[in-house]
Formats: C-alpha cells, sequence, structure tokens
C-alpha cells in the first residue's frame, strides 16, 4: 500500500480503495476515511502434501491433519503480512478483508486483501483492527455494538476415503440415513467452526460476526473453510465455557435483531446424508421415463429435510435459544445415488438492554453498488463474442 507521507493536502497523492461509494459514506458515519489497499501473500510448495491428500482418498477418510495444517499456516503468513502492512502506514483498522487460493504452476499462492481505514482515534496501540465484512456490513455491526477486533478463520481437509465408500455402497442397497456419512459430514463441519472460534478467543472476541462457510478442494483433498469477524459486545454475557457467540446472519439482519432487542448465541450446523436405495433407484428410473411427480425421491427428501431440522431444533433447545432464524438449506448430489441435506441457521434470544445506535440504518448500508465495469463489458458484448 502506498500512502501520502508528508506534505500539504494538495500535494498528497491520492487514496487508492477498493471500497465503493456507498461503503465511503457508511465508514464517513462513523468517523473513518481510506487509506489505501492492503495486500498480504504467501506463496508455497505444496510439495509432498499433493500425494499425500490423495492417498488418503484410498483409506478409512476423515481428516488429513498434515493438509489442514498446512493450508492454515499458509493463511497465517499472507495474513501477518496485510497486517504489517496497516502497521505501516499507521492504519486504524483493514476493512472488507478477502482470502482467496491461487495456483500458480505447481506452488500455491495464499492471498489477503483489503482497504485500510484511520479513524477519529488513530492507533493508539499500534494493532489495528481487521473486519472480514464490507464497509456496509461494518457500519451494521458497529452501530448494533459489535465492535471489530480481528479477522479469524477455520479450516479442516478431509477425505471421504475408499473404506467410507465401500461402507456406503452397501449401506445404498438400503433406503435411508446413511448415518456413516452423516456422522463424518457433521464432525468436520463443526470442527471448522471450534477452530474457527478458538481463534476469536485469541483475540479476546466475545462473538464472530458474519460468518462465511467455503467449500473446495486442494491438494486432492476436500476443504471446509469459515471466516468471519472476531467481535467485542458489551452486552453480551460471558459464555459459561468462554465460547463466543456466532452468526452467520447478514450485517442488516443481524442489525435488525439487535433493534427489537434480539442477540445471538450460536450458529447450528445440521446435514444428513440420505441413500434412495437401489429398489427405489429402479423404481424412480423407471417412472421418470414419463412426465410427474416421482413419489419416491419426494419423500426420501422431504424425510431428509426434516430429520435435519429435527437435529437443529434439539441443539437450539439445548443452549436455550428462542427462536433459529435465517435458516438456509442445501442439498448436493454425492455420486452413488446418495444426497447430502445440509442446513444453516443462527440461535438468537432477547437479551434486556439490547439496541442500535442509530433508529434506523441509511440507505447507503443496504443498497449495494453497481459493478459497472462488468455491466459495460456485458454492454458491448466483449464477453458474448
Amino acid at each position: 500500500m502506498q500512502t501520502p507521507q508528508n506534505g500539504t493536502a494538495a500535494h498528497r497523492a491520492p487514496a487508492m480503495t477498493a471500497l465503493s461509494g456507498n461503503e465511503i459514506y457508511c465508514m464517513h458515519l462513523k468517523g473513518y476515511v481510506p487509506l489505501g489497499i492492503c495486500i498480504g501473500n504467501s506463496i508455497q510448495s505444496m510439495g509432498f502434501l499433493g500425494s499425500l491428500g490423495s492417498s488418503f482418498n484410498n483409506a478409512l477418510g476423515g481428516e488429513i491433519d498434515q493438509v489442514t495444517r498446512t493450508i492454515h499456516d499458509g493463511r497465517v503468513a499472507a495474513f501477518a503480512r496485510l497486517v504489517e502492512e496497516a502497521k505501516r502506514e499507521g492504519a486504524s483498522g483493514v476493512v472488507g478483508v478477502s482470502s482467496d487460493l491461487r495456483n500458480l504452476a505447481s506452488n500455491t499462492e495464499f492471498l489477503f486483501v483489503g482497504t485500510a481505514v484511520t479513524g477519529p482515534n488513530g492507533n493508539p496501540d499500534g494493532q489495528p483492527f481487521t473486519s472480514a465484512g464490507d464497509a456496509q456490513e461494518l457500519y451494521c455491526h458497529m452501530d448494533a455494538g459489535y465492535m471489530p477486533l480481528h479477522f479469524v478463520f477455520g479450516n479442516i481437509a478431509y477425505s471421504i476415503g475408499l473404506g467410507g465408500n465401500l461402507l456406503a455402497s452397501l449401506r445404498t442397497l438400503m433406503r435411508g440415513e446413511v448415518r456413516e456419512y452423516s456422522d463424518m459430514f457433521n464432525a468436520t463441519r463443526h470442527l471448522a467452526l471450534s477452530r474457527l472460534c478458538d481463534h476469536a478467543r485469541q483475540c479476546g472476541a466475545n462473538a464472530v460476526v458474519g460468518i462465511r462457510t467455503h467449500m473446495g478442494t486442494i491438494t486432492g483433498a476436500h476443504e471446509m473453510y469459515m471466516t468471519g469477524t472476531a467481535a467485542f459486545h458489551r452486552g453480551l454475557a460471558p459464555h459459561p465455557h468462554g465460547e463466543p457467540v456466532t452468526s452467520d446472519l447478514t450485517g442488516e439482519e443481524l442489525w435488525s435483531l439487535a433493534s427489537m432487542g434480539y442477540m445471538p448465541i450460536k450458529q447450528l450446523i445440521a446435514t444428513s446424508v440420505y441413500s434412495l436405495g437401489a429398489v427405489g433407484q429402479l423404481t424412480a428410473m423407471f417412472k421418470g421415463l414419463k412426465r410427474g411427480e416421482i413419489p419416491e425421491l419426494t419423500s426420501l427428501v422431504y424425510e431428509a429435510r426434516e430429520n435435519v431440522f429435527d437435529r437443529m431444533q434439539r441443539d437450539a433447545s439445548a443452549i436455550g435459544a428462542e427462536k433459529v432464524v435465517g435458516i438456509k438449506t442445501h442439498i448436493v448430489e454425492l455420486g452413488q445415488n446418495l444426497i447430502e441435506i445440509l442446513a444453516v441457521g443462527t440461535a438468537v434470544k432477547r437479551v434486556p438492554g439490547i439496541g442500535v445506535a442509530t433508529p434506523n440504518l441509511p440507505a447507503q448500508a443496504i443498497i449495494r453498488d453497481k459493478n459497472t465495469w462488468m455491466s459495460s463489458i456485458w454492454d458491448i458484448g466483449v464477453l458474448n463474442s
């Protein structure tokens, strides 16, 4: 990042920012102005890990520890460089931090990018905050009392494995849930969330907001990667086990709930893997030759969703939640006549004395700026040719 070192305002170099007009306005309302773009990267050779990930596909499955740690360490190195760059420029914080992986020949680049901002209090302790949310989401978080501390992440690299495939193949002869797969998928998703929470605790946070989940493959393994903003809220009571509250709600949703006196308790994740069964598969195949409903598939997917919702409801009751909001469901075909149903939501409850700083959100915190560059290209037909 390059920012002015000295001279009058008229002679200073212009600030370079990835913030949109609405984002700049939102930061202005909180007393922050952009300084410049910060970048942190680390290019690493994955070496033997590629063959290691592939070899685990022939084992029993589960987490591949060495791949998890190597990917995590690469992100840590890249993120540390982004923070150091922000420190050198005296930034109060870095907004809209994004994380990416790029393949460079046989190597992998771990990349973090964000926009440095400075505020009315400067950076007295030399440690800028970092936020996973863009400036519009950050405005909503701050207005609802969540003061940003640190961009946090947790990951897990895992393999289903040949052993799991053989077991599942036997189970697919029967219709219903394949508990071995359900248990493994539930374990991997909750382990990634647990590691994100551990990172937040190290930062002194009592909340992680704006959690986003990313799924992909790297070095022959599947990876689940979760990111969020570790924050501190004065109105949150300490968790009995020292765990921060977690939420995947958008900034606008979190602000709206806070205005009604609701606070998040925990992000809930539930998943089930189901098999149609050999007999059901043949029946559905023949019925698929003509138009109309396929009752076997309809009832299977309905049952799978109900099972996931029941699990989520039990988890919410166990932690004293009043509601589970923002529930999103996903269905994924895993092959071998298997499907996964995944549900994610945030458990909330009313907390006395909770509110927001301003009675209404400004339009600039809600309206997303149009991507004019891509629109222009599509308009002139360059990408259509």
